[in-house]
């Protein structure tokens, strides 16, 4: 999701690689769920997300989307996202006593925060601090690899590039008349049609390939 703001308005003016320590650590966020709330259609899903989500509660991405997730538009293309519901809007994922249900395989922008990233516009991306998002005092520094709590980093930081560049080149590719050709080409692509029990990476990396050659011909 594109976001038009200063760094210099959200951030500690600092950019961090995935070996830097951050203050992000917040005591595995004991006594607060904040970050859980209110928050709307912003946890938007990736394929990895829905194909981790999918395998650690046993369910098809397509139950998912009818029970947990919605479809929303973002940046003109259609993806997923985390329902929030009841009082309060909470994460529907959120138990009793404000412990996240499905911590283990969590969506990324979950594990990210406070963190963001921003892209440098070819291929790559780095991390910054959001200082006014995490409503935790005194966090402590840990290193951005650990704190993000994903096997293979550095495949998943290719794939999170990979992905977040192929949207860039659909959505200029995106009129009135391809919109919903694009979004329904995407979520069967990637989100929809099951990744198995092989590696990820590979399955994803052969559909971004197909997609590509597919989206020159819009």
């Amino acid at each position: 999701m594109l976001r038009e703001v200063s760094m210099e308005e959200i951030s500690d003016g600092k950019l961090y690689g995935p070996n830097d320590m951050v203050k992000a650590g917040c005591d595995d966020c004991r006594g607060c769920s904040a970050c859980c709330r209110g928050m709307g259609t912003s946890i938007v899903l990736d394929p990895y997300d829905m194909h981790r989500m999918a395998a650690g509660l046993g369910m098809p991405a397509a139950a998912l989307l009818g029970e947990s997730l919605e479809l929303n538009v973002v940046d003109g293309i259609v993806q997923p996202n985390i329902r929030m519901a009841g009082e309060g809007e909470q994460c529907l994922f959120l138990n009793e006593a404000g412990r996240c249900r499905i911590h283990p395989y969590r969506p990324g922008i979950c594990r990210l925060f406070p963190l963001g990233r921003v892209y440098d516009g070819e291929k790559g991306f780095q991390y910054f601090l959001q200082v006014h998002e995490c409503k935790k005092e005194n966090r402590t520094k840990v290193k951005v690899r650990k704190w993000m709590d994903t096997p293979d980093g550095a495949h998943y930081d290719t794939f999170i590039a990979d992905w977040h560049y192929f949207l860039l080149k659909l959505q200029k590719k995106l009129t009135a008349e391809n919109s919903r050709e694009i979004s329904m080409y995407v979520l069967q692509q990637f989100y929809l049609t099951p990744y198995g029990t092989g590696d990820f990476y590979e399955v994803f990396d052969d559909r971004l390939k197909a997609a590509k050659a597919w989206a020159e011909n819009l």
